[in-house]
């Protein structure tokens, strides 16, 4: 039985996460439907990263079992065609050995938060973007995150319902950068928690505007609990920008 890697691109708007839910549409409902549409075979798609409602992504990775082999063009051209007009596209379908698994077989998995800092609404990029109209410091927000970077108890950043065995996360990456009226969050890790990366950023924010000293986000982080918690980032501005896989994956 062929195992297929697919790269996927959506717009998490009109849908209630990546993972299938009785209360809406989902992405991973989705893409199955699609291979149901083109080959008639009943399937679970496997995702790396299972996106909240209203996550969006520009590099999710998931892989699908087929009984019978095709070209891997002829899979994505029938994908993209059976998934309109959903705002989903399938970037590129690879082979890929039994053995890979799209979520466990992940190393890395990398992700980017947008705040557009300015005082007007959003219009084109509403729901694509977090507006924050009063103005922020990207430095100070650089500065503090430094206390979140490396191998932590992150309680503090992780939601109520979570399901991860540890809370002990190692966040290889987070840094603060502002492009004209726009603030970029980015964040790399092999696994995250649960609204771990908006907990973050929105506590970052209160930096930025002032309301909390640099200092203040180590002191939550040491709480381990998430009544220390800042504020939490609403899903609009996260992307799920890429996931790494060992050379041999």
């Amino acid at each position: 039985m062929p195992r297929y890697r697919l790269t996927v691109e959506y717009d998490g708007r009109p849908f209630v996460g990546w993972q299938a839910q009785a209360n809406g549409p989902s992405v991973q409902r989705a893409l199955e439907a699609a291979v149901h549409a083109f080959s008639g075979e009943t399937v679970t798609v496997q995702g790396a990263g299972r996106t909240d409602a209203g996550v969006h992504a520009l590099g999710q990775v998931a892989h699908v079992d087929l009984e019978r082999e095709a070209a891997t063009d002829k899979i994505q051209g029938a994908l993209n065609y059976h998934l309109k007009p959903e705002p989903i596209a399938v970037l590129e379908v690879a082979t890929a050995d039994d053995e890979f698994h799209a979520r466990f077989s992940a190393v890395m998995r990398h992700y980017r938060y947008r705040i557009v800092n300015r005082r007007a609404p959003l219009t084109f990029e509403r729901g694509l973007a977090w507006q924050v109209a009063v103005p922020l410091d990207a430095a100070r927000m650089h500065e503090a995150a430094r206390h979140l970077v490396g191998q932590h108890d992150f309680t503090t950043f992780r939601a109520a319902q979570c399901q991860a065995k540890s809370p002990v996360k190692t966040l290889s990456r987070l840094d603060v950068a502002r492009f004209g009226e726009e603030i970029e969050v980015s964040a790399s890790a092999p696994s995250f928690l649960h609204h771990q990366v908006r907990s973050m950023v929105g506590t970052l924010k209160l930096v930025g505007e002032g309301k909390w000293a640099t200092g203040d986000v180590a002191r939550a982080l040491a709480a381990r609990d998430r009544a220390a918690l800042g504020l939490n980032a609403p899903p609009d501005g996260l992307y799920l920008v890429a996931v790494d896989y060992d050379a041999a994956r």
